[in-house]
């Protein structure tokens, strides 16, 4: 399976911080923040990994990360997106990376406590179509929110006033080859944006849509009060799931 990490966007939630810099090149606690999707995609065993990144500080990406040497890669894949579109918009650009492979995609503000190896491999045992990632959070505005019926979800919600559960859908997707075609025929919201719900949710019309709880803390990093949590919680738990990269970094300066 490929990876794919979408790092692209303006982060105008993160103004002032963002005026200078990509907002995925911000600090989080001891790392910024790119480091810690690149991670969750090494410990579930994808090591061909697309970065999407945009704005003036593109050129920063390659920098920082150079092929991921320090996290066991030989090659890091970019490319560029121009401007806004949504987060759909932003995996078309993958495209030609994929390959007509399966795909896992992760948002590049995304911050986990464990482990995505299991729904990883769970994934690669699907036959076809795609797996979401979900996590109860407090917020659930500001998230897509799934109405589950049973052992399935039968709709997701985009942001929604009265939420169906107490479920967000998190920044990790799988897909088959087939969302590529979804995306060609998706048509823009109201935000003038291709919604990656409007993806799950046409997954869900075929029925292949499958879905697995994250176990251990999930935040995204998108806000000022997201981004502080972020940093807190992972000074607090050890970051037990990064001990790779700081392995590598201690490698690296000795």
């Amino acid at each position: 399976m490929k990876g794919i990490i979408l790092a692209g966007g303006l982060g105008t939630r993160l103004f002032p911080l963002t005026k200078i810099t990509n907002k995925h090149l911000l600090p989080v606690h001891d790392k910024p923040m790119i480091y810690y999707p690149l991670q969750t995609l090494v410990n579930a065993g994808i090591r061909d990994i697309l970065i999407v990144t945009g704005g003036n500080n593109a050129g920063d990406f390659l920098r920082l990360l150079g092929n991921g040497k320090e996290f066991g890669l030989q090659h890091i894949n970019y490319t560029y997106q121009e401007g806004e579109g949504g987060i759909a918009a932003a995996l078309f650009l993958a495209e030609y990376f994929s390959d007509q492979k399966k795909i896992c995609v992760v948002l590049g503000d995304n911050i986990i406590e464990t482990n995505i190896l299991n729904a990883v491999k769970d994934f690669e045992k699907q036959e076809s179509g795609a797996k979401i990632l979900l996590k109860e959070v407090p917020d659930l505005q500001r998230f897509g929110v799934p109405e589950i019926k049973g052992d399935k979800i039968i709709r997701i919600d985009e942001k929604p006033a009265m939420p169906r559960s107490k479920l967000a859908v998190i920044g990790i997707y799988m897909y088959d080859a087939g969302v590529f075609d979804i995306i060609r025929n998706l048509k823009p919201s109201a935000r003038g944006e291709l919604e990656i719900t409007d993806v799950n949710n046409e997954y869900i019309r075929r029925g292949n849509l499958t879905y697995e709880i994250l176990e251990g803390w999930w935040t995204d990093a998108g806000t000022f009060e997201s981004l502080l949590r972020a940093s807190n919680l992972v000074a607090q738990t050890g970051a037990i799931n990064y001990n790779i990269s700081h392995r590598a970094h201690r490698d690296h300066r000795e």
